[in-house]
């Protein structure tokens, strides 16, 4: 008989064990050792069968062994320590508040809108690296003391849960997950503790109705909506069953609850709160690009605002990354399907955000085919700033998005880079976490700060350490292993094997992410028998741990994963290499702490940034990755090894083979020599070198901390500054902004530079020598303070195309004939062929950058 709900009754805690509620919702624990180790004492056993969830171990434990631990001297004060610690860490000054103490400017809030959210495995509220990536900033966020709003949505089944048939096929199913049995509260109206319910009109009279339920990750809250409540009928209910689940009018639906309805359920917290509204709105991906719409409504209906005014006063907070280096990862909607949700309020309004108008929707989200409805180019179009997630991926960003800023090289569209970082608290193993606090102190280890000290580490102690993080990684394994045969279909007779799998003294390579095609999972088997030598070679072995999860729909991982599985299973090899199932959190961590080298053989350059090689980097672990991604900057020759690649080779399987063969001969020749090559006490002395560059070149360069630094000086407080600009003195500076932007989009098809004329040069010129030049430029009834007139200069090509540019603004000296008058006098940068031109582009001090409008004019050819 199976039950029809479930529901999760928690324990009542005596007095004297009040603080353990709190300690079990603030997800605070996910990252701090000693708090975890609290709950581990309540039961042991039973803390490693509940996957180390406090709120789960609340609920099991017997009320005779709570009266027993409230008796116990030592484990209150190891209670009463933690909650202090607790508390303290909530209320003291943290880097934002000391910066606003020092006078810098900062944005009085933030709200972070993600799809996922990557905290603890005990909410699996995440896929992968997008999810991953938001938890670590919400914590960054939160050890720095930013006043952050994480925002998203609560998945009732979460992502899948892997597991393998008999033949290797991947195999999805998914767990119901109860939010009373989470690390959750419930948002509710003070006044009479019922849910508050954020509502969104849906076509044919139906709203769309979700609770909030409050993840406390440290000082940051995470609003997570559900629509799984009884207000709703079935299929309103089901809006939030799944993460990446459904057809597109199932995410449609979800899209729309997570931007407008994240918008509402922020609007409700800080109210209830007494908080200030946010000033900055980040986006992370184009997910919950609906928000920006829904801002616009706020402040038509409110402020009485015109759409381009309050476009305007939306832009200027907003910030909008990308993740994505491949068109085919973008949000994509039928453009009728907008429709469909967002009309029906007669004369073209929008049903939905009444006010709006539904073309102004759609031209939101347009791209060449008007078919479609974009949500990155919408995300593009409603923030004032965007970023990639690398240096390189901002480069592939601007390329791949160069078509909304027409007229612009690639270099110079608008979008700029943040490299990701990774949570050092979270993801670096214990002892690396006790031996930094006692290098640099437990606060500057809070901030991840100092984590290069460890370079002062004895290279003995640091070998032992590594040692022991690889044999805690092999017994994982093989646990792990046996689980997952008996999962298949083994009998527990035939599995003696699974005891010694994976040698604790043998060269370890993890390989663990999703499985899209272009992360090239089995570019390891290109050559079977190579890879076999290599396992199976008596003096220098290798052993390889592979994990991950394809889209329940991509039959094509799915093929991937099984090819990998069945070489796995050979039992030539088994106990050198093991695929295994069920990627995540918990996984994870054994493979960062353990693994000796982190492989990542990607197709250049479709990873954005790749963030797992940050994680074993700061356990001590070497990459070996095609420079892609954070690789691609950070790799420095000596804190790894970088794959080459065969760029420029169009045919995909003779790259596939060039590359995999640059891999294996880096094993061979250079990697295991290095790993088994062993001084007179048995320690790798050029190996545990490498390791130590690692820890000081990479430490402070992959941490979160330095990545939420790095958005919130040079992202979220120059978008605070602009918003409080745009909506001071009611509105003026948004008002004023509107206004410059339809004064010159109306002109702009008259602006043009009739003509241009140089001197000064000698007729056999030098680097360095001056170049005059004169532009007579008609403004179609602009000023002159309206743009900026740029001479360009750059090495040319044969098709007189310029590279290497640099851009020097001209000077206004008058008018002629009708025209404006710029001159310029600037020496020529380049040697070689030197090409140059003259260029108008709006300039305002509201804009964030003259590139910004994407409108451009130059000479006619």
């Amino acid at each position: 008989m199976k039950a029809l709900r479930r529901f999760t009754v928690r324990a009542h805690l005596p007095a004297r064990l009040a603080a353990l509620g709190p300690l079990s919702t603030n997800l605070r624990w996910s990252w701090h050792p000693p708090t975890q180790d609290l709950f581990a004492e309540i039961d042991p056993k039973r803390w490693v069968e509940v996957g180390h969830d406090p709120v789960r171990i609340l609920g099991d434990v017997g009320a005779g062994r709570l009266d027993s631990l409230a008796r116990d001297e030592g484990f209150l004060a190891r209670l009463d320590a933690a909650a202090a610690d607790l508390d303290d860490y909530l209320a003291r000054p943290h880097w934002y508040q000391k910066q606003a103490q020092a006078g810098t400017s900062l944005p009085g809030g933030i709200a972070y809108f993600s799809m996922e959210f990557g905290v603890t495995e005990v909410l699996p509220n995440y896929s992968g690296g997008l999810g991953i990536l938001a938890g670590d900033h919400l914590k960054a966020a939160s050890d720095l003391g930013l006043p952050l709003i994480g925002v998203g949505l609560l998945y009732r089944s979460g992502y899948f849960r892997q597991s393998l048939t008999a033949d290797g096929w991947q195999s999805e199913h998914y767990p119901a997950l109860d939010p009373q049995g989470l690390p959750l509260r419930l948002f509710t109206d003070g006044a009479d503790s019922t849910p508050v319910l954020i509502h969104v009109a849906m076509p044919g009279n139906r709203v769309l109705r979700a609770r909030v339920w409050i993840a406390q990750v440290g000082r940051i809250p995470l609003l997570l909506l559900d629509s799984d409540i009884a207000e709703n009928d079935p299929e309103m209910r089901g809006v939030t069953d799944r993460l990446y689940g459904g057809d597109q009018d199932h995410r449609i639906k979800q899209e729309i609850l997570a931007g407008i309805g994240g918008v509402r359920a922020v609007r409700a917290y800080t109210h209830s709160q007494g908080l200030p509204d946010p000033d900055v709105f980040h986006m992370n991906e184009g997910h919950a690009g609906f928000l920006g719409v829904e801002r616009i409504r706020e402040f038509i209906s409110g402020a009485g605002l015109d759409f381009d005014t309050a476009l305007a006063a939306v832009r200027s907070g907003t910030v909008f990354t990308t993740h994505t280096p491949v068109p085919a990862g973008i949000d994509r909607f039928p453009a009728d399907l907008v429709r469909h949700y967002f009309g029906g309020g007669g004369e073209g309004d929008s049903g939905l955000l009444p006010g709006i108008s539904l073309d102004r929707i759609i031209a939101l989200g347009r791209e060449a085919d008007p078919s479609v409805f974009n949500m990155a180019h919408m995300g593009l179009r409603l923030a004032q700033r965007a970023n990639g997630v690398s240096k390189l991926h901002g480069e592939v960003s601007r390329d791949m998005f160069a078509a909304l800023w027409p007229g612009f090289d690639a270099a110079e569209v608008p979008i700029g880079s943040i490299t990701n970082g990774v949570h050092a608290p979270t993801w670096a193993a214990k002892e690396w976490l006790q031996k930094a606090r006692e290098l640099v102190g437990p606060e500057l280890v809070e901030e991840a700060k100092g984590w290069e000290r460890l370079y002062d580490i004895d290279a003995a102690e640091l070998w032992e350490m590594r040692n022991l993080l690889r044999r805690k990684l092999t017994d994982e394994v093989s646990r792990r292993v046996h689980a997952s045969w008996l999962e298949r279909g083994a009998s527990e007779a035939e599995l003696g094997w699974t005891a010694n799998i994976f040698d604790p003294n043998v060269l370890t390579i993890g390989f663990a992410r999703r499985v899209p095609t272009y992360k090239r999972l089995t570019l390891m088997l290109r050559e079977p028998e190579r890879l076999r030598a290599l396992l199976l070679d008596p003096e220098r072995p290798l052993q390889l741990v592979v994990a991950g999860k394809s889209h329940p729909a991509d039959d094509g991982g799915k093929a991937l994963i099984q090819q990998v599985v069945r070489f796995a299973d050979d039992a030539g090899v088994r106990h050198r290499i093991a695929f295994l199932p069920d990627y995540d959190m918990s996984m994870a961590r054994f493979l960062y702490w353990g693994c000796d080298v982190w492989l990542n053989n990607p197709l250049r350059p479709l990873e954005a940034c790749g963030t797992s090689g940050m994680k074993s980097a700061l356990n001590g672990g070497l990459n070996l990755s095609i420079r892609d991604g954070w690789w691609d900057e950070m790799y420095d020759g000596e804190n790894g090894w970088a794959i080459p690649t065969a760029d420029g080779v169009l045919d995909e399987t003779r790259r596939d083979d060039l590359e995999a063969s640059a891999l294996y001969d880096l094993l061979e020749k250079s990697v295991l020599p290095r790993f088994y090559d062993r001084d007179s006490a048995g320690i790798p002395t050029r190996w545990v070198e490498m390791v130590r560059h690692t820890l000081q070149s990479l430490g402070p360069q992959v941490l979160a901390s330095r990545m939420v630094r790095d958005y919130a000086v040079e992202y979220y407080t120059p978008a605070a500054a602009a918003s409080r600009k745009a909506v001071a003195d009611n509105f003026a500076g948004a008002r004023e902004l509107a206004a410059y932007r339809s004064r010159v989009e109306s002109a702009w098809p008259q602006v043009r530079v009739d003509q241009v004329d140089s001197a000064g040069l000698p007729d056999t010129p030098v680097i360095g020598a001056n170049l005059s030049l004169r532009a007579n430029v008609q403004l179609g009834g602009l000023a002159p303070t309206d743009v900026v007139v740029q001479a360009v200069l750059g090495r040319v090509s044969s098709a007189d195309d310029l590279s290497e540019v640099t851009a020097v603004p001209m000077n206004h000296v008058g008018s002629d004939g009708g025209g404006e008058v710029f001159e310029v006098e600037t020496p020529v940068p380049l040697s070689g062929a030197v090409g140059y031109t003259v260029r108008v582009l709006p300039h305002s001090a509201l804009l964030a950058g003259d590139a910004e409008l994407g409108l451009v004019a130059a000479p006619s050819l």
